[in-house]
């Protein structure tokens, strides 16, 4: 996990890091004995500063030959547990001491602070954390690609797959905003040609909702907000098509009126002159009582931690 799905998880465009639960992290354990330290007129620090100066790469500048440059470094990290042993921690009488004489050197595992299980079975869990600003539905698919390339590479007996997977997450979200709009925007043309009894008032009443949607995505896009259950869900038809029917049934009503005070049928500029004064009658309250609903939602943006997270979309 630490050293070869993790590093190659961590170059998929869009993900910052990769947090692992579970399983043990291998160590080398240097058990020091305090009487063979004692025999050898040695300390803890002595043992300390051996293995931390026999345990590091060493840079020597690099050398210049035919106009290229070679890198020169003189690898000292140790690897295996016999290299650890013969580390020399000083000298008594001519003779070298090493690691082995005075401790104890085994391999072990990192003082555990949790675990991660799979079907009553450990295991370990690789949590890929998004960017901020990133698509979550893009990044998932370029990891899940990542992870199958990276499984055909691993060792007999060690299986790498995904456990929860956020692209279906997103993928049912986007489809049940869209069902939704859909019959809702179907149910608000329906009820306002049964209410006005005219298809091409209701028509245009209707075609408030798409205006409308399009302002939103504008704004949402401009704000950095994303498109999710929240956002997108708190879209109230009924408010959006409210005013619009408003100024469209006064409109109507006049329209009415001025024909059957006229006893003929309206010429196109006499209807243009009705229409305008049907809306200037009625815009001023209509758009009171839409600002009124919205200025119930401002308290919404002053919540903060998760409860801000979570409603600042829907505000």
């Amino acid at each position: 996990q630490d050293w070869v799905i993790k590093p190659q998880l961590r170059t998929v465009p869009g993900i910052v890091e990769v947090n692992t639960i579970g399983g043990y992290e291998k160590q080398f354990h240097v058990l020091p004995d305090p009487t063979k330290l004692m025999a050898y007129r040695l300390t803890f620090r002595d043992v300390m500063q051996a293995l931390a100066t026999h345990n590091a790469n060493v840079g020597a500048g690099y050398i210049e030959r035919n106009g290229e440059q070679y890198l020169v470094r003189t690898p000292g990290q140790v690897n295996t547990l016999p290299e650890i042993r013969d580390i020399v921690i000083g000298t008594r009488g001519g003779v070298p001491i090493r690691i082995s004489d005075v401790a104890e050197v085994k391999e072990g595992t990192d003082l555990r602070t949790g675990a991660a299980t799979l079907d009553g079975r450990e295991t370990v869990i690789g949590t890929t954390m998004l960017l901020i600003g990133e698509n979550s539905r893009t990044a998932a698919q370029r990891v899940g690609a990542k992870l199958d390339e990276i499984a055909r590479s691993l060792p007999d007996g060690v299986v790498a797959k995904v456990i929860y997977d956020r692209t279906k997450l997103v993928e049912a979200t986007v489809w049940t905003v869209e069902k939704n709009l859909l019959e809702g925007a179907l149910l608000v043309v329906v009820v306002l040609f049964l209410i006005l009894g005219n298809f091409r008032a209701a028509f245009v009443t209707a075609c408030v909702i798409p205006l409308s949607m399009l302002f939103t995505i504008t704004g949402m896009v401009e704000n950095h907000i994303s498109a999710n259950l929240m956002s997108l869900g708190a879209i109230d038809f009924g408010i959006i098509v409210d005013g619009a029917v408003i100024v469209v049934e006064n409109c109507l009503r006049l329209l009415a009126e001025e024909q059957h005070k006229r006893g003929r049928l309206l010429t196109r500029n006499e209807r243009f002159e009705t229409i305008l004064a049907g809306a200037s009658e009625v815009i001023k309250p209509s758009l009171f009582g839409t600002v009124i609903i919205g200025v119930v939602y401002l308290p919404i943006l002053t919540l903060t931690g998760v409860e801000g997270k979570m409603f600042h979309p829907m505000a």
